[in-house]
């Protein structure tokens, strides 16, 4: 790989686990993966553990230019537009922002097409040993899929970079001074495109929370007199504007990092789109049938998804409901605030392995749906796990809102599970996984001490690739095989922003605690990406995807949860009389719902540069086709013969007229 300085740096990203050699054999197996591996044009360097033998791969520029041509990887060029990757023309290839000609996604496909493209074509089987077992490479079969069906590969996965690992620890994990500016262009080279999104929300999020956390403070703190009535809702009004505008010029901000060059959203094939194969492959052979086979197909996969989300809501009812306000119940009548505090831990972890229940079988549900790509089965999740974390979250809450309406236990709620809710997540963020990477350490050192036979002594483990493999995988707590980590992440983010902003008027304080948690949350998570994980897989993305959605719709929540806020504050009598005051509150409910789906208008989702570069580089693209399609013609036409030129012009004269 070539470094911005134009000098090739040779990195080992991927690491293979397989069985120790035992024996000398001849045809051993891992032996012959090793040379066709290098045949392969990648540089292997064997790394013996304590129980495994580890084979760490590295491929050069060259061996990955002739991949990514083989894979026909569409990459930005000088031009302006995007062209499959030659490694001939490479110099004409837009590179990253960290100086590579590939991203950590592209490569990453590069090395699957390498590895797992080693295929017998000798015609004839070819017999391979291992410790003294004999198994067949048949002809027309993958090697590394036969080698890990026999359990000879246990598992292969990514590595970290140690230069670039130790350069963002400095300048993003532990440059606390920065608090949320990020070196987003190295987070997305190192970690691909979903991750540096996904922090480049969370950066901007938390930029943007400066406002409301300053303004709710001085709504906290400051006693108006006489004009104390104006400041809840000028508050409350401030807020939804806030998070409006933000979202909206999330938008902006995301379509420029979609526009830049090294965002360009990759990955993006037939197998993204919701629909068979079959059906594309036959698109326009007969309109008709075509036209009826879809439709045909998208209904059925509507009542599918339409039949599970109910099954989500019917069990949220009936069986989450009756949970929640019980607990709701017994947090009233408790006096202790530190039972109080316990009572809310324990409950916090009870509906933690709800959810996960929940969260098990909706993935079972959605194995059942139609869901060609995995994308739109990860928001199908999404939905509906949040729909459970939904209710677990708020039901409660507004329990102490509609039957109680006590503000100053709703304030004790919310100071509670924000308090709660961070140090459970912190915990589950930075202990888990180093208590996870502990155990596996200490289960292979109890395990070599047995098969040695000694008992003083501590084994120490030296390579860097055995102490990469005894970490944890970046993966979701629930439906592991469609998300990543960024599941629990984003999930805990999109549940405080519900808090903070649903109950806005009863506790403005908690956006300056937002505020201070995301900054923390910034540097926990990358220390957790950094040192306590594995490297985790690359994914490509445009957006945030399903959560874009999950957050316009808590905006609109907190316009109604607000307001019926405001009607208890000033409605102490319980009477619910239509005054002028009460009146008012219901006309702002309208005005803000009317405001909110308005500014989608006057905020564009794309700034002006982007529009302008996007119809720049469809021009080109069409002068480009225009001038070669002009080229090819001429040369056929020189090509012909003169009476073949004075027919052709005949055939031509005879289709204008």
């Amino acid at each position: 790989m070539n470094g911005s300085n134009g000098e090739e740096r040779v990195v080992h990203e991927v690491a293979m686990v397989v069985p120790k050699r035992v024996l000398e054999e001849e045809g051993n197996c891992v032996e012959f993966l090793v040379t066709e591996l290098k045949k392969r044009g990648m540089v292997v360097d064997r790394v013996v553990g304590l129980a495994d033998e580890f084979l760490k791969v590295a491929a050069p520029l060259e061996t990955l230019g002739n991949a990514a041509a083989e894979l026909h990887i569409r990459k930005p060029t000088r031009l302006g537009i995007d062209l499959p990757f030659e490694m001939q023309g490479s110099e004409a290839f837009i590179r990253q922002p960290d100086g590579l000609l590939f991203s950590w996604f592209e490569r990453f496909r590069c090395y699957q097409h390498l590895i797992y493209g080693i295929v017998n074509c000798g015609g004839y089987d070819v017999t391979l040993k291992l410790n003294g077992r004999v198994f067949c490479w048949v002809a027309g079969e993958s090697l590394l899929r036969r080698l890990e069906s026999e359990g000879v590969i246990k598992q292969m996965f990514p590595l970290h970079d140690e230069f670039k690992r130790k350069e963002l620890l400095q300048t993003w994990a532990l440059n606390w001074w920065n608090f949320t500016n990020q070196p987003i262009d190295q987070i997305y080279s190192y970690f691909g495109a979903k991750i540096g999104v996904y922090f480049s929300f969370l950066g901007m999020y938390t930029q943007w929370l400066i406002f409301p956390a300053l303004l709710g403070f001085i709504v906290q703190m400051v006693d108006f007199g006489s004009l104390q009535f104006l400041a809840l809702p000028i508050f409350f009004v401030s807020t939804i504007l806030w998070a409006a505008l933000f979202l909206q010029f999330w938008k902006r901000k995301n379509a420029a990092l979609l526009a830049s060059q090294g965002y360009r959203f990759l990955g993006m094939e037939w197998s993204s789109l919701p629909f068979p194969k079959e059906l594309i492959k036959n698109l326009g052979n007969e309109r008709s049938k075509e036209k009826e086979a879809y439709q045909r197909y998208e209904w059925f996969a509507y009542r599918k998804r339409f039949r599970n989300d109910v099954l989500v809501i019917m069990s949220i009812i009936c069986l989450q409901l009756p949970f929640e306000l019980a607990y709701a119940h017994i947090f009233e009548i408790i006096t202790s605030d530190i039972i109080k505090y316990v009572l809310t831990a324990i409950y916090l972890l009870i509906i933690q392995y709800l959810t996960r229940l929940g969260g098990k079988v909706s993935v079972k549900l959605i194995n059942r749906e139609i869901n060609e790509s995995v994308e739109y089965r990860a928001n199908s999740l999404i939905y509906k796990v949040f729909g459970l974390y939904f209710m677990q979250t708020y039901i409660g809450i507004f329990y102490h809102v509609l039957l109680h309406r006590n503000f100053m236990t709703l304030r004790q709620v919310l100071i509670q599970r924000l308090i709660i809710s961070q140090v459970f997540w912190t915990l589950m963020d930075g202990s888990l996984p180093y208590l996870k990477y502990s155990y596996r350490k200490y289960r292979a050192r109890t395990k070599k001490k047995m098969e040695d036979g000694s008992s003083t002594g501590k084994i120490q483990i030296a390579s860097r690739v055995e102490k990469e493999y005894f970490k944890p995988t970046y993966s979701a707590s629930i439906g592991v095989e469609l998300e990543d980590g960024l599941f629990d992440d984003s999930l805990e983010l999109a549940l405080q922003f519900g808090m903070i902003m649903m109950f806005a008027c009863a506790f403005p304080l908690a956006f300056a605690l937002a505020a201070v948690s995301n900054v923390m949350e910034i540097r926990t998570n990358a220390l957790k990406l950094l040192v306590t994980l594995r490297r985790p897989l690359p994914r490509a993305a445009a957006t945030i995807g399903a959560w874009l959605n999950i957050w316009q719709f808590l905006v609109v929540m907190s316009i109604c949860t607000n307001s019926v806020l405001l009607v208890c504050l000033y409605d102490q009598e319980g009477k619910w009389k239509i005054e002028p005051g009460l009146a008012a509150i219901l006309i702002m409910e309208h005005v803000l719902l009317l405001l909110k789906f308005g500014l989608s208008r006057l905020v564009p989702e794309e700034p002006a540069w982007v529009r302008a570069s996007r119809v720049k580089n469809v021009t080109q693209a069409q002068d480009m086709y225009c001038k070669q399609l002009l080229r090819s013609i001429s040369g056929e036409l020189a090509s012909m013969t003169k009476p073949e030129q004075e027919q052709q012009q005949q055939d031509s004269g005879a289709l204008l007229t």
